[in-house]
């Protein structure tokens, strides 16, 4: 069962492995570790010395300094980032997994609790460097495997370590709580700079939350799904009592009766089955056959005596927790089911939104209890797409960016897939010769990048952009943000993952000079619009207009770096939808003009130091009319360097000399483009329909001859 332990937390307490494809990194040294109630001492294999389980928390920390030193120098040899489509990994395991591996999990060793740390079978998850760590509170099951859908992603990013609670284990929740705390501490004494993660499923959410209640000047995240805190207010809580006294003889029908009140079969085996417009139903049958039989491994999961104990478990952590609920000062997110049968876990998650002094809610409404075993829910998306990920105090939109996995980047495609097909996007892009050519060929491939160009109505060209640059490119265009949109996405009540937290997973970032200077440091694609909201939300008439400033600070910042500068115009709006109403016409609407002036008052707002047209940024929603859907055209012109010319364009007349230049190419590339299109037979869909297979790749629909 114990297999080489991670030298780096092997004082910490027992960690122990899975024979199947579970190994520790970094080891050198094996060891074997033993804990009793007495002491917690730590035993290794190699050298039996018993080390005194007093010993003081600072020769603790001297000694894992030491063996993180280990790690430290392994990490150095490492990739320092991600890459974009990297492998997460996220449909290669699922619920047969859990199920296999808890036959293993479970076998009594006479042990206490003990932290373990999941290992993807091919070794290829070393950490980035300086990665929080992860700490996962399992649920009534206990055993600390329900992070196996996700483990692979979340190694990459996190040191994870589970806690696994015996079966037979019968610690009380105020020594659990203990025991979870004293790891905390720990960690904080060894890299106080760092946030310390704290995932809690179901039982683990009053866990995690007690745990914070005690520790507030800690800087802690914690994420709770379906947290057990409303036990109480079960619909079960009539039969719960009755399940002491439930004969022998039909103790094997209670695995039937918890899967089917924790969670959704047909979502559990719906994760390793590939889905594109409909999910693979030969395989999704399949996967129930095998899954279904073996829900009979509950019974040695949670047996008639177990289930009693951990329901009296359960209930005194419930009312632990809640009453501490106030001391609770860490960030907090909390993933919610629509369709948990165990608990009320939608109202549950508002009425603790409204206790925590800082919780955001993602909602679910289409899942149950087991949400972090169901498919759909990828936990490392969902912290990008919150922001809630983070290596130090404050989050990094630059530093702390990860960029799209290839399933994050194929779910997107899903969501945007008719979008796609129906604006079928073609991007043209100019080469060093001035020859304009089909496709980004004529962009460079190495940062930095600044892309500067036209914002459509609504910015509706942003998507198809960055999908191609990641399809063509491999690289991640960060776009320049209005500080409004991430406001947008801070509102209480039970949202559920929306299309702007996809714009975090796909790295959007607010528009400031501080980051733009991030992104040109790190050499990324950056993409900005001088236009901002006026171009994005113009008036009638106002299509293809630029609203640029008259400041060209963009230009002196690029210059500093040597980024290349790329100018592009996209035309294609008025393709797809008509402007019927304008902020002109809603301001002349009563109810809309009041709840249009009061949402500006109350907006961020930009440019405040400027005068005049390019000043107006007024925020509100545009009454649009539908067309037959156009394509969307994009023409990137020949790239701008700046490297060798940073004395030149330090200097404001030059740089405004060159901004001028910039601007003049966007209204040339949209005038180009503008004539073109009408020489393109695909420029309706009704034609792209009726002559291209809808299987056609969409950067392969023909179109005009640059």
């Amino acid at each position: 069962m114990f297999v080489d332990a991670t030298a780096s937390i092997v004082n910490l307490s027992p960690c122990f492995g899975l024979k199947s494809g579970y190994t520790h990194r970094f080891s050198r040294v094996s060891f074997k570790c033993t804990r009793t109630a007495a002491d917690s001492s730590v035993v290794e294999s190699n050298d039996p010395v018993k080390v005194n389980g007093v010993e003081s928390l600072n020769k603790r920390v001297e000694s894992l300094k030491d063996a993180e030193r280990i790690g430290s120098y392994k990490s150095r040899l490492k990739e320092e980032k991600l890459e974009p489509l990297w492998d997460d990994g996220y449909g290669t395991q699922s619920v047969k997994d859990y199920l296999d591996l808890a036959k293993e999990i479970i076998k009594p060793d006479g042990g206490p609790p003990r932290w373990f740390c999941p290992i993807v079978a091919d070794g290829n998850d070393d950490p980035l460097p300086d990665s929080p760590v992860l700490l996962f509170l399992p649920g009534i099951d206990g055993l600390g495997l329900g992070l196996i859908l996700h483990q692979k992603s979340l190694r990459k990013v996190f040191e994870v370590r589970c806690l696994h609670i015996p079966v037979y284990d019968r610690t009380p929740f105020e020594d659990l709580v203990t025991f979870v705390e004293e790891t905390v501490r720990l960690e904080h004494a060894l890299f106080s700079t760092r946030p310390i993660y704290l995932v809690g499923d179901s039982f683990g959410g009053c866990l995690a939350l007690a745990v914070s209640a005690r520790n507030p000047t800690i800087d802690l995240v914690v994420i709770l799904s379906n947290p057990a805190t409303s036990l109480n207010r079960t619909q079960l809580q009539p039969i719960l009592p009755l399940l002491e006294f439930i004969p022998d003889s039909v103790t094997a029908t209670i695995p039937y009766l918890l899967s089917t009140v924790m969670g959704d079969p047909i979502k559990m085996a719906l994760v390793d089955a590939e889905k594109s417009l409909v999910p693979n139903f030969e395989k999704l049958l399949d996967n129930l056959r095998y899954l279904l039989p073996r829900l009979s491994g509950l019974t040695d999961i949670i047996p008639k005596e177990t289930l009693v104990w951990k329901l009296k478990l359960l209930k005194s952590a419930a009312a632990y927790t809640n009453s501490h609920l106030h001391a609770v000062k860490a960030e907090v997110l909390l993933l919610a089911s629509g369709k948990d049968n165990l608990l009320p876990s939608g109202d549950e998650a508002e009425r603790l939104s409204r206790e925590l002094a800082n919780c955001k809610i993602c909602y679910f409404k289409d899942n149950g209890h087991t949400l972090l075993l169901e498919d759909g829910i990828n936990s490392l998306t969902v912290i990008k797409g919150k922001l809630k990920y983070r290596r130090s105090r404050k989050h990094d939109f630059v530093k702390d960016y990860l960029p799209p996995s290839m399933s994050e980047y194929k779910s997107g495609l899903e969501i945007i897939r008719w979008f796609q097909f129906a604006t079928s996007p073609v991007m043209l892009s100019t080469l060093e010769d001035g020859k304009i050519v089909r496709g980004l060929s004529g962009v460079p491939n190495d940062g930095p990048v600044l892309l500067v160009g036209y914002h459509m109505l609504l910015g509706l060209e942003i998507t198809p952009l960055v999908s191609e640059f990641l399809r063509e490119k491999n690289v991640m265009v960060r776009g320049l943000t209005h500080p409004e949109v991430f406001a947008m996405n801070s509102q209480s009540g039970l949202q559920e993952f929306s299309y702007i937290d996809l714009m975090n997973v796909f790295g959007a970032v607010p528009v400031t000079p501080i980051n733009l200077f991030k992104l040109f440091s790190s050499k990324s694609f950056a993409l900005l619009y001088p236009g901002g909201a006026r171009e994005a939300l113009h008036q009638k008439g106002e299509e293809y207009k630029l609203h640029w400033p008259d400041q060209p600070e963009f230009v002196r910042m690029a210059a500093k770096f040597g980024a290349t500068i790329v100018p592009f115009g996209v035309i294609g709006e008025d393709d797809v939808a008509e402007l019927v109403l304008d902020y002109d016409d809603i301001m002349k609407i009563p109810f809309l003009n009041d709840y249009t002036r009061k949402r500006n008052e109350e907006a961020i707002r930009l440019r405040t130091d400027m005068e005049g047209e390019v000043a107006n940024q007024n925020v509100y929603i545009p009454g649009l009319w539908p067309k037959v859907p156009g394509r969307f055209y994009y023409l990137f012109g020949k790239p701008i360097r700046t490297k060798g010319r940073e004395k030149m364009l330090n200097d404001r007349e030059n740089a405004k000399e060159l901004y001028m230049q910039i601007k003049a190419e966007v209204e040339q590339s949209m005038a180009y483009l503008i004539k073109k299109r009408e020489e393109d037979p695909y420029r309706r869909i009704v034609n792209r329909v009726v002559n291209q297979p809808i299987s056609t790749p969409l950067h392969q629909v023909p179109t005009f001859e640059p």
